[in-house]
């Protein structure tokens, strides 16, 4: 697994999988086993404080003193780096507020909600200007508006050239932030790709899943119609068409469209990226249509171009989650295969 520089990186898995473990390597917490890692050009075996002179951590479960405040969980940290007393005092001072946390800087952290202690664990994982920041889950148990503060704050810094290695169930916010995604399963690192990459990925597999399953009925279809009478043959072939037209690679697209007319039709029948266009009586369209995000752009500007009002769009892609779910129980039922 390669992390590029400068990025945000999403690491997934279920429960159990080993992230948290893998993360805890990757920051000197516990010695590997075996293998080897390296972290800012560090070999974590052998340079362990080198590696955490650049790095930062975000745990799951916010390890700051309680009996301390705010300002004195920040200081304490700076202290450990060596940070001298004017420098710490004023990247202390933009750090609390740049997660807006400074008005409860005179606060003991164990007096505090969720939302304030995990701004408070940020400014101290950020205070020594680390080159690579880890995020183990940290928007967990937030509400939406604070976690609209952090993912504000992870934009921010991985625009300041700050690496970003986030773990997280929320798949909305791996989607939201990330570059690149690793999905992890029982140790094993299962896929990595874009989040783009990894639902074309599934889409591609699902598109050979489904025409080796459709070529098996056409035969079936075929061997029938020899014994079938005229209109059961038409069906056969209405099916058949079906099934290779589906098999093509198109995607699905739906639009509803509050002015929709004939002359929007026949304009978007004549596309050579539509195959085939159903019309509902409530004004929305279904177009099958080549497999591209090019596609939908064109159709979209195409509908726009000839006044069409349009209210909403929606389309038939695999969700983050829907590549995660297929990705870990792959994985499983390979492992069944294979024992």
């Amino acid at each position: 697994m390669k992390i590029d520089n400068k990025s945000v990186f999403g690491f997934l898995g279920p429960n159990g999988a080993g992230k948290t473990t893998t993360i805890k390597m990757l920051t000197c917490l516990v010695q590997s086993t075996s293998g080897t890692a390296n972290v800012a050009g560090y070999d974590i075996a052998n340079n362990p404080n080198e590696v955490r002179e650049k790095i930062g951590m975000v745990p799951q479960l916010v390890s700051l003193y309680g009996d301390l405040t705010v300002r004195e969980n920040i200081e304490l940290c700076a202290d450990f780096y060596g940070l001298p007393t004017d420098l710490k005092m004023n990247r202390a001072e933009d750090l609390m507020e740049l997660v807006d946390i400074k008005y409860a800087q005179n606060k003991l952290v164990k007096q505090l909600s969720g939302g304030m202690k995990q701004k408070a664990s940020v400014v101290a994982s950020l205070i020594h200007q680390p080159e690579i920041l880890f995020l183990d889950e940290p928007t967990i148990g937030l509400d939406p508006t604070t976690k609209r503060v952090l993912w504000d704050l992870v934009e921010e810094l991985n625009s300041e050239g700050r690496t970003i290695i986030l773990c997280s169930h929320d798949m909305y916010e791996v989607e939201l932030l990330c570059d690149e995604i690793g999905i992890i399963n029982s140790g094993i690192l299962a896929a990595f790709d874009t989040p783009r990459g990894l639902k074309d990925t599934m889409i591609k597999e699902q598109k050979e899943k489904k025409t080796f399953k459709d070529s098996k009925i056409i035969k079936v279809m075929e061997d029938l119609r020899k014994e079938s009478s005229v209109e059961d043959n038409a069906a056969f072939d209405q099916l058949k068409e079906k099934m290779e037209r589906e098999n093509r690679g198109l995607k699905e697209l739906s639009v509803m469209i509050s002015n929709l007319d004939q002359n929007m039709l026949i304009h978007l029948n004549n596309l050579p990226i539509i195959d085939n266009i159903i019309e509902h009586d409530s004004g929305r369209i279904v177009v099958d249509m080549e497999s591209s995000d090019e596609s939908v752009s064109q159709i979209i500007s195409e509908i726009v171009g000839l006044g069409g009002n349009i209210t909403s769009i929606s389309t038939k892609d695999p969700s983050l989650e829907d590549v995660f779910m297929s990705v870990t129980t792959k994985n499983i039922e390979e492992g069944v295969d294979d024992g």
